[in-house]
Parts: C-alpha cells; structure tokens; sequence
C-alpha cells in the first residue's frame, strides 16, 4: 500500500476562481484550433513568452505537436507499436498562442488542485513515441503465464510477496541506478502478514520414557509415564476418606494450542535509488492465553525468575477476565514490539551498497535463509556492510561483505541507557568476511527464454570466512570461584579475567545451482564447515589430545546437500516435486540434537578422534511436519528422501485458488550410533493440506504470488522405525512400544 508523499505544484495565484481558469483555457484551445492553416508556408516563428510564463520547447520538424491537456484529465496512454499515429503538423501551422502573465498552463494544476497524496506525474515520458521512431517490424513474443513457469523459489507452493530476502542479483533494476541521484520521489510502503495458527500434537514423545531434560521431544506436564513421573490428581473420588479424596493418574499425551504474529515490512523510499528497510514484529508467536491477568514474575533470589503471589481482582488464575500485554522479564520472554532489522540501500551506477542489520539469504536456504515465508520461525539475520556489483550485460554479480557476527562484550551498562557503547576488546570479536559471485538471468528474459523452449542455468558460489581468538563465552557465577563472564555492565578487568584462547577458524563455501526448462525446475545446495578450535571450554587444559598428542585442537568437518526436483502441469494447477537432502552425523557423539555437556555447550567426544562433523541445516529450510520440524527441530545428522504432489482444483486468473497437496517423507541417520535405537531407519511420514487463497490483496494480479487472505488445514502422521525406538539394555528396565506420532494445524493469515 504505498503512501506517495511530495510537495504541490505551481499554483495559480491567490483567490482565482477555478472556473475562470477552466473557461479561459477552454477559450485558448478553441482558438489555437481556429486559428491552424492548411496552406504550406514559411514555419512560423513562435512568439516570446510572457514574463512568468512556462517556456515550451521547441517542436522537432515534423513531429506532432500533442494537444495540451486539460486540467484533471487522464492523460492519453502511449501509443502502441502499429497502431495509427496522428497527422503530422503542417508547415506554417500556427502555434498555440503563448501565454498571458497569471494565466493558468495547459496542464498545470489549479491552486488547491493538487492532493498530497497523488503519485507525481510521469512527465519524461511523450504521449506518442517521437518522430522517427521506428516501430517493431515483428510482433514480440507474448510472456507466458507466470502459473506455467517453474518458480524459483525453494518450495512447492506459490510465495507470497516476500521482504528483501539479502539475496543478491535478483533483480538488475534492485541492484544498478541510471544516475548516482535520482528523482526525489518520497513514498512509503507497508507490507507484510498476519497469521494466528492452530496446533494440536500428539504422542510427540512417541512413547518413550526418556527424563524430560534429555529427551527427544518431553513428556507432557500432566502426563503420568512411568512410577518416577507421576501427576495423581485426575478422576477425583465423590466422597472421601479421613477428609481428604482419592485420585487417579492423569494420563495424557495430547498437546494443543494457538499462537499469532503481526509482521510489517516498512519500506521508506527516499528517491530512486535511496531507500530504507525494516522489519517489525507485533506479539511474535504469542501463545494465546499465555499473558492472563494476574500473571507476573520477578527475577528470583537464586536467579532466574519466581512467580508474583496474586492478588487484587484476580487472586487465581481461574478468575483472569482480560489478557495483558507481554512484557519481557515480567509476564512474557520477549516484549509486544520487537525490531528485527533495520537497513539502507544505496543504488549507484556501479552498484549497490547495503548497510544494517539485514536479511541474508542465499540459494535454497539450506544454511542461510531469511525466514520471510508466511509460516516462517527462524530467521538469518546478520549486520553487513555489502557492496553488490557485476557484468550486467552477462547478469554476473559479485558481492563483498564484512559482517560484526559477534562483538562480545561492550561498553552498555543498565545504569547508563544513553550515550554510545563501544566495543571493550577486539580479540574477542567474531569477523566474518563473505564473497558472492552468482549468475542470475534477468527474471523477464529467464521467461522469454523459458517460453522458447530453451534451458537457463543460475548459481554461484557464496563463501564466508570467519575466525575468533579470545573469547568469554562463560555463565557460571564468579561468587562459586569460577571465571566471570561478559555479562551487561561487566567491567573490562572483569571481562579480561575470564577470557580463554579461542582460536576459532573456519571456512564455508556454499554452492548454488539451478537449472529451467520450460516446466521444469532442479535445485541444489550443497555447502561445508571447515575449521578448527584451541578450546572448547573456559580452561586451556582443553587443547591438549592426551590419548593422541600429535593431534591436539578440535576439528570441524560438516557437509550437506539438499536438492529440489519440480515439474509444473496443467498450467500451473498440478506440481510434482521430489526433494532429497543428507547432512553429516558424527559417530562420537552420542544424540542427534545437541545435549551440551560440562565443557561449554559442545557435545562431548567419546573417542580420540576430537572431529565435530554433525552438519545442521536451518531450522527454517522445512520438509516435513513432525520430526524435522518439532521432535529434532531441523533437519541434522540425517537424510531424507520426499516425493510429493500439490493439485490446485479451482484456480482463477485473478489469483484465487483451492487446492490439495501430499508428501511423503522417509528419514535415515547419516550415522547410526546417533540415534536413540542405534539403528538408520529413523521413520516414515505422511502430509497432507487443503488450502484455499482468496482474490483479495494487491498482489493477486501475479498468480505465484500471495495476497488477501489465506488459509489451510494440514495433517500429518509420523510411524517411528527402529532408530527412534529402544536400546536392548533399556528394553530389559522398561519396554516400550513406540507410539505413532500426529499433528493437525489450522493457518488463517491475511497477506499484504
């Protein structure tokens, strides 16, 4: 919804009446038209301009003099190629009579007439092509219907209108100016979504008995699982014994609730080329219900946070009649408002620079990914200065970028909020330095030349180089005689007390490619993790391989792949895809999600072999609806195999559609010792939706994008195999029979 914002035109002068200016216009055209002569003659000369007067520009010899417009009329379209041009001027036609000091210009504004609001006018561009021009001898091909060609984006539904995602070349006009300043032309736009989200889980824990703090996915609070977990206070007794009830067990393994997030994309468009973006969250995934009247906390004597005794109006939690608003630290992890990113862009002829904190993405969204779909959670989110240049005529881009990944402590103090902090060490910084170079074909040539029948290829590589030396990463108290860490207000001699020789180092190329034929569409990813750590922990003991002196350090090996396969039929209703993706696992760690241990928050090594290669993708990049997405939360240490299919039935040209889709998704762990039952088979899931997108919104006029309101009912259904089930020695405590795991979801969200 842009707002355009720009300051009024000439005005005429004060207090002349708008019919006046209408009549005398009309009486200067009457005139100028009488006044034309038919006979060749002598061109005339045209007379001097009145002081005050607009100065009009020559006319060209033969070219056709456009009538002047009337004030408030639409103006006439640009004559299309082959379409009948008017007579050109005569010679010795009469020119219009020049204007009178005060006297309103064809085409100017009456005083008043010019609205705040209205978009400035296209004035560079003529009615008519001009003379000489000459038109197209042949007609240009049509543009195919966006439904028919492949979408190049990573999933298999049409996107909605996506934030600028950081990624890079995407669209020659996003990254080169005509002119280093451009027209001034201030507008503001507002995009985004808001989406509320049903959920309801069941037997997540697939049965099994693990304690809750190491578990895959934990028991339910209410649910009694085994003698050492039991909640007795279900199925009350009507009378009772010695004045007090019986109870039984409360059994349950069922988990539901909603959650809603209002997400704006400002955009201030300063002029042409210059231009500032931002990301807005309104309650970010708040669970409805979470923030009831009466519920407050306070920081706890021993840390962390203890619940305010109620009061007042609302003494039990029964009697809340209103929800607060969150509130961190008080009644809510995270406040109402929450800034994501704030960017500049600067277009140049030569390039574009980029400044903030910004999305990145790049590719698949395999490791980096914005997390601008509409059912997006996570996101990349980085602060960069990039500059974005290229070959335009071959569409290559090239990027440099110098990321503050991490700057550890600083100088921000709670008893100081004003002022500006500062960096209190550099050693400590994580440096990340990116180069891009990708080739994107320009998205309109990229359909001619699909339409045509010929291939387009795009990719490129992205690489990051990132490395630390000293580092405070430590949270244990300094009263207990441990090492301070960098926490807020943390004085420098403090900071410097509890610093350890990091020495973190690590490469990461990520390759992108994709290949387009006419309805076709193949992608791939694939990126590796190359580094190396002194330490792991706060004690430099840590280095040192006692069983393997010669290999002394921590490696970092990780690699994955992901690939995308999608075929579009039926004009776009029918779309057949197959996806596939493998990250490494690690046969010295014993889990596939992150435990933490006593060293740091890294899983320990059960061998001499001190190599880190679980590879993770991100927890954004989503394949299924049950175990990558909730039980392991992203897809790590394993690999997947994902046929599926999505079918619009009803599809209107105006963006409005219904439709239905399935998968099917079978996971394998990449290392079998990784998995609780120590077998690869870690299951088979089956998704389903039904999906409907109303013609409401801007956006539907591009029938691969989404606007107005939108909503679908998914279901899913996850059988466990071997490796989510029981080792021999647990089966001899209690055995178990796994539990099949399911979920329904219910999405209503309305797109802008």
């Amino acid at each position: 919804m842009p707002i355009s914002l720009r300051s009024p035109g000439t005005s005429c002068s004060p207090g002349t009446p708008r019919r006046r200016l209408r009549s005398g216009l009309a009486l200067a055209l009457v005139l100028g038209a009488s006044s034309a002569s038919a006979q060749p003659a002598a061109p005339a000369q045209p007379a001097p301009a009145q002081p005050g007067a607009a100065q009009r520009p020559a006319a060209q010899p033969g070219a056709a003099q456009p009538a002047p417009a009337q004030p408030g009329a639409a103006q006439r379209p640009a004559a299309q190629p082959g379409a009948a041009q008017p007579a050109p001027a005569q010679p010795g036609a009469a020119q219009p009579a020049p204007a009178q000091p005060g006297a309103a210009q064809p085409g100017a504004a009456p005083d008043g007439a010019v609205d705040a609001a209205e978009p400035p006018a296209a004035a560079a561009e003529p009615l008519m092509p001009p003379a000489g021009a000459a038109a197209p001898s042949t007609p240009q091909p049509a543009r195919p219907p966006a439904s028919e060609t492949p979408a190049a984006a990573g999933t298999t539904e049409p996107q909605e209108r996506q934030a600028t995602q950081g990624e890079i070349g995407a669209r020659p006009s996003e990254v080169y100016a005509e002119d280093w300043w451009s027209h001034a032309r201030p507008t503001f736009e507002l995009h985004g979504y808001y989406r509320l989200r049903w959920e309801l889980f069941n037997s997540f824990a697939l049965g099994r008995v693990d304690p809750r703090n190491t578990a895959l996915w934990p028991q339910p609070a209410d649910n009694t699982y085994d003698p050492t977990h039991v909640v007795d206070l279900c199925y009350p007794s009507e009378g009772t014994t010695g004045g007090a009830r019986s109870y039984d067990p409360c059994e349950n393994d069922t988990q539901a609730g909603a959650n809603m997030r209002f997400r704006l994309n400002p955009e201030l468009h300063i002029s042409d080329n210059l231009r500032i973006l931002s990301q807005v969250d309104l309650l970010d995934n708040v669970v409805l219900g979470s923030t009831p009247e009466g519920y407050a906390n306070r920081p706890g004597a021993n840390g962390g946070y203890e619940v305010v005794r109620r009061g007042g109006y609302s003494p039990l939690g029964a009697f809340s009649s209103t929800q607060w608003a969150p509130s961190a630290g008080i009644n809510a992890p995270k406040d109402s408002i929450s800034v994501k990113r704030i960017w500049g862009e600067y277009m140049t002829p030569i390039g574009l620079l980029r400044f903030g904190r910004m999305p990145n993405h790049w590719g698949l969204g395999m490791v980096a990914n914005s997390g601008d779909g509409y059912d997006s959670d996570y996101q990349s989110t980085v602060d960069r200065l990039m500059f974005v240049t290229g070959i335009k005529k071959y569409d290559l881009y090239f990027a440099g970028a110098w990321d503050w990944t991490n700057e550890g402590a600083t100088s921000a103090s709670l008893q100081e909020l004003e002022g500006q902090p500062y960096d209190l060490a550099q050693a400590d910084d994580v440096d990340q330095y990116v180069f891009v170079a990708v080739r994107r074909k320009n998205p309109e040539l990229q359909k001619l030349e699909l339409a045509r029948g010929n291939m387009v290829v795009n990719g490129g590589v992205y690489f990051a180089y990132r490395q630390q030396t000293l580092a405070n990463d430590n949270t244990a108290d300094p009263a207990d005689g441990d090492l301070p860490g960098a926490s807020l207000g943390q004085t420098a001699d403090e900071v410097a007390r509890g610093y350890v020789h990091r020495g973190a180092e690590m490469v990461i190329p990520d390759v992108w490619l994709q290949l387009l034929y006419k309805k076709f569409r193949f992608e791939l990813e694939a990126a590796m993790i190359y580094g190396s750590l002194d330490t792991r922990g706060s004690s430099d003991s840590d280095y040192a391989n006692v069983l393997s002196p010669e290999d002394n350090g921590w490696g970092i090996r990780q690699f994955g792949i992901a690939t995308q396969a999608e075929l579009i039929e039926m004009e776009g209703r029918l779309r057949l895809h197959f996806g596939f993706g493998y990250a490494t696992g690690d046969d010295d760690v014993p889990s596939l999600k992150p435990r933490g241990s006593a060293i740091g928050a890294m899983d320990p090594q059960i061998s001499t072999d001190r190599t880190y290669s679980t590879f993770r993708f991100h927890p954004d990049y989503r394949v299924d609806q049950i175990l990558f997405r909730n039980i392991l939360s992203r897809v790590q240490g394993a690999y997947y195999f994902r046929p599926g299919v999505d079918w619009d039935f009803a599809r209107d040209k105006n963006g409005q559609r219904a439709g239905l889709g399935a998968s099917l998704i079978w996971s394998r762990a990449s290392e079998f010792v990784q998995a609780p039952g120590n077998a690869r088979d870690l299951g088979i899931e089956l998704n389903g939706q039904l999906y409907f997108q109303s013609k409401d919104g801007t956006l539907n006029d591009d029938p691969d994008k989404m606007g107005g309101f939108y909503t679908a009912v998914q279901y899913g259904v996850l059988f466990p195999l071997g490796g989510l089930g029981q080792l021999s020695g647990e089966r001899a405590i209690q055995e178990i029979d796994l539990e099949t795991a399911q979920t329904v979801r219910w999405y209503l969200g309305i797109l802008f």
